[in-house]
């Protein structure tokens, strides 16, 4: 089971270098703190290599004189020397705390932000669990790459070499012997790069996957429980992570595989430089001073030798979190739009007002190449203070062309005009200010009703403007919950039913007061009764706005002045609900599973039925 696009799970191939230079922008504004503190390292593990020097001191100075003052003496540099290490390495965990949380928070924000500006083809496209992991797991990954390896890649290469400058200056013959595992270990190193970069990219969508396995089973316990596919989805779910599982253990298998080469081969050279430097002091040739200092600077950099391996996985991962990062930010996000102004303004002086369709083609982007548009020089004009219903079969594409409205997708040839202005020229934010949009599945958030309600409003709308969309959507039941208009609604509105969630929706699209009304389906899980009520009390608001509703029922239909039949793409007939009853078959068709009615009486099909509240 795969949630992400083909084209994300096979990135170009760059170096892990090339892939984490750009988080430099974000970098760049602590790069002073960070470099401070790689500097405070690299003084506290230089600071460790002094030690063997102090050995040295002691065993050739006071241990051979027989001098305990010597020896005491320099028992307390030692402790000296730890003390100034330990707080040398606590001062640059210091140092790095606040600037990495500010550069992760960055992160995380302009992620979000994009979030919100990539067109919904792009979330079509995109499971959520892929981008959740993105925002999560992988900017942990890069918080704790900049926290350790990148500052710990340069402290431990700088004191490899200045312990290895140590060794050479203290017997070249015994330096060479314990350099001679560097060849191999590099060559291993690089091997493991590349082999460790594929396993940890793979690993890293699996996490998104099973992800959003995790989200959906969350969001769909109802529908798991109701048909009782619990051990199913259980089943699924194990075999995700079970796959997870495998890559891990293949990334720790590489792991461990580098760890005995980096830990075995020094550890052989440690070895023989102790048997050549025993024979050599056995010989006069050398000091035990010397060798005890040669044997412990050595020792001293079995830690950032050993480490290398874990430093370069963690770099690896970082490297691939950071690939997966910019894989959403390169993603183009909406034109703004504002650009085109002029040009539509010079054009607009003959455009007709209301909402207004013109040669109207639409295809979605990931379309096969050839297939034919979904809407096909759609041109429909709703003229202003007018409702438009929009009738058409399951599929033809009335819930795409009311998407083109407000831009949540792009039209592919034609434009569309508000009051003579295409909507190309406004800026998004200044469009969605004059279209308001209620979706036949009703989204609503973690948050109070009266939040969910008032986020289809301005800024400074009050209690009136609440109470009044709650009145036309028939809402009142928000009063009787247990904190009224403040009461949660939880996470997607499930703690309330189908009916009042598309109620509260409507009123979060009137409550406004838009100048263009957008409706997909908006009273399909509405009873007969209370979609009487709301129809009633719509027709108010209708009134004084341009409006397009997609319509099922005669119901819904006779809530608008004009009828359009959408069908092959294209608008095959606009008229009144009776003028198309006798003049068009296949809108009588659509139409004959429900019961007509007149304009100002009667009711739905057949008694719906709307759940109660929980």
């Amino acid at each position: 089971m795969s949630t992400t696009p083909e084209t994300a799970r096979e990135p170009a191939r760059r170096s892990a270098v090339r892939s984490l230079l750009r988080l430099w922008p974000y970098v760049r504004p602590v790069r002073v703190r960070l470099s401070v503190a790689a500097f405070v390292a690299i003084v506290a593990s230089c600071t460790g290599l002094v030690f063997p020097l102090v050995l040295k001191w002691m065993v050739d100075g006071p241990v051979a004189d027989r001098d305990p003052a010597g020896v005491w003496l320099g028992a307390l540099y030692l402790l000296l020397l730890g003390v100034a290490e330990a707080l040398l390495f606590g001062f640059r965990r210091w140092l790095v705390a606040r600037p990495l949380s500010h550069v992760e928070a960055e992160l995380r924000g302009d992620l979000y932000r994009h979030l919100q500006r990539l067109p919904v083809a792009f979330h079509d496209r995109w499971a959520s669990g892929q981008l959740l992991s993105r925002g999560t797991t992988d900017l942990m990954l890069l918080r704790m790459f900049l926290a350790f390896p990148l500052t710990f890649l340069l402290v431990n290469g700088v004191t490899i070499i200045v312990g290895v400058c140590i060794m050479l200056a203290q017997d070249w013959t015994l330096g060479l012997v314990v350099l001679g595992p560097a060849a191999p270990v590099i060559v291993m190193c690089m091997l493991f790069e590349k082999r460790y970069a594929r396993v940890a990219r793979l690993a890293q969508d699996q996490v998104g996957d099973l992800t959003t396995v995790v989200e959906e089973s969350v969001l769909g316990i109802r529908i798991i429980k109701g048909f009782g596919r619990h051990r199913s989805q259980a089943r699924a779910f194990r075999e995700l992570s079970g796959t997870l599982r495998g890559t891990e253990l293949h990334k720790a298998r590489l792991l461990a595989a580098i760890w005995a080469v980096i830990v075995s081969l020094p550890e052989v050279a440690v070895g023989a430089a102790l048997v050549v430097g025993a024979v050599q002091v056995a010989d006069g040739d050398l000091s035990a001073g010397t060798l005890v200092a040669f044997l412990s600077t050595a020792l001293a950099l079995r830690w950032p030798i050993e480490s290398i391996g874990f430093l370069l996985a963690m770099s690896q991962e970082a490297a691939t979190a950071t690939e997966r990062y910019f894989e959403v930010l390169d993603e183009t996000p909406e034109d703004p739009g504002a650009g085109a102004r002029a040009a539509a303004e010079a054009r607009a002086g003959d455009a007709r007002q209301g909402l207004h369709f013109d040669n109207v083609r639409f295809r979605y982007p990931d379309a096969p190449a050839g297939s034919p548009p979904l809407l096909d020089r759609v041109d429909l004009h709703i003229r202003p203070g007018e409702s438009m219903a929009l009738v058409g079969a399951t599929g033809s594409g009335k819930t795409t062309l009311t998407a083109l409205v407000p831009r949540l997708h792009e039209v592919t040839e034609g434009r569309i005009t508000l009051d003579g202005e295409d909507i190309t020229a406004m800026s998004r934010e200044e469009l969605r200010a004059m279209v308001a949009v209620a979706f036949e599945e009703p989204t609503l958030f973690s948050a109070s009703v009266g939040e969910n309600v008032l986020m289809g409003a301005a800024h400074d709308a009050g209690r009136g403007d609440l109470e009044r969309a709650l009145s036309v959507a028939q809402a009142d039941f928000a009063h009787v919950l247990p904190q009224g208009t403040d009461t949660q609604v939880g996470e997607q509105g499930l703690s309330l039913s189908g009916g009042q969630r598309q109620r509260l929706a409507l009123a979060r699209a009137v409550v406004g007061r838009p100048r263009f009304l957008v409706l997909d389906d908006p009273l399909s899980a509405l009873d007969v009764h209370t979609e009487a009520a709301v129809e009633a009390a719509l027709r108010q608001v209708l009134a004084d706005t341009t409006a397009l509703i997609v319509a099922h029922r005669p119901s819904t239909v006779l809530l608008a002045d004009r009828v359009a039949l959408l069908s092959g793409g294209r608008i095959a007939a606009v008229g009144t609900h009776h003028e198309l009853l006798r003049t068009n078959a296949e809108y009588a068709h659509l139409m004959s599973g429900h019961e007509d009615r007149e304009d100002h009486e009667g009711h739905a099909d057949g008694p719906g039925h709307e759940e109660e509240p929980r």
